[in-house]
């Protein structure tokens, strides 16, 4: 990582900040996240569970998030599968921030009965390393971390691409999932017109604003080896909305969709490992 360090250090920076607490925590989080958190992407999770996961395992699911922040999405995932009564063995979370691991695994505790948040931890983990990181993490060697169901990543997975680390991240990924287990990465669509004049008018350096396409996205997981099972743009709803501005894009987007589907605030990829 020898050329990125300065903007490694400077994403750490940004994430290990107060703001970056109050930013991705569920008190302070728009309502637009936990709209999303409880619809949108939680049929994309259970979606993938019921078609490629849940009939082929005889035993509880075990969940990696990375690029975690404040747990949210991991800790409302196994409270979901908790519901409609798919078990879960255990889940992590990982993330490169210190202290955003420190205040997800706060959250966990906070908003799970114990029986769950005891399923649940949080370790930190560079996106680019989560093999290594991980394993130090546990004290456990890298051969014997995983391996697991499900992987997760949101709004994360660009900031390997601007350190150049896409395929080692995926590469990553790829070992820690059984044969058919799943990643599901959502982030940022760079054809969202809203992002890319934001972007351009950033101090920010090209590298450090910069976002993928769909196959861009799609790419480094096709180069380690998945079955990419589904890409696309998806979603109108910012995660930093509220409550009125929710309302009003998912009133929209029916027709957003019908005219204009590759310019959503989104991209899916749902890469499958080979059984």
């Amino acid at each position: 990582m020898e050329k990125t360090e300065p903007m490694y250090e400077k994403f750490l920076d940004e994430y290990v900040s107060e703001d970056a607490v109050r930013k991705y925590t569920t008190q302070t989080a728009g309502y637009g996240i936990t709209h999303l958190l409880r619809n949108d992407y939680a049929r994309i999770y259970l979606d993938v569970v019921d078609k490629y996961l849940r009939p082929s395992t005889g035993r509880p699911l075990r969940l990696l998030e990375f690029g975690c922040g404040g747990g949210m999405n991991i800790t409302h995932l196994v409270s979901v599968l908790e519901k409609k009564k798919i078990p879960v063995e255990y889940a992590f979370g990982t993330d490169f921030s210190p202290r955003l691991v420190e205040v997800a695994g706060e959250e966990a505790k906070a908003s799970l009965p114990s029986r769950l948040a005891g399923k649940l931890s949080f370790h930190v983990a560079r996106n680019e390393k989560l093999v290594e990181d991980l394993a130090a993490s546990l004290r456990l060697g890298e051969d014997r971390v995983g391996p697991f169901d499900l992987i997760i990543g949101v709004n994360t997975f660009r900031y390997c691409h601007r350190l150049g680390k896409e395929a080692d991240c995926a590469s990553d990924i790829y070992r820690l999932l059984r044969p058919g287990g799943v990643c599901i990465n959502i982030d940022m669509n760079s054809r969202f017109p809203a992002f890319r004049s934001r972007l351009r008018s950033s101090d920010q350096t090209a590298d450090e604003c910069y976002l993928p396409s769909l196959a861009e996205y799609a790419s480094p997981f096709e180069n380690a080896g998945f079955e990419i099972i589904a890409k696309k743009n998806f979603c109108w709803i910012p995660h930093s909305a509220g409550r009125a501005l929710t309302l009003a894009c998912r009133l929209m987007s029916p027709l957003l969709n019908l005219v204009a589907r590759s310019r959503a605030m989104r991209s899916l990829v749902v890469a499958r490992k080979p059984a």
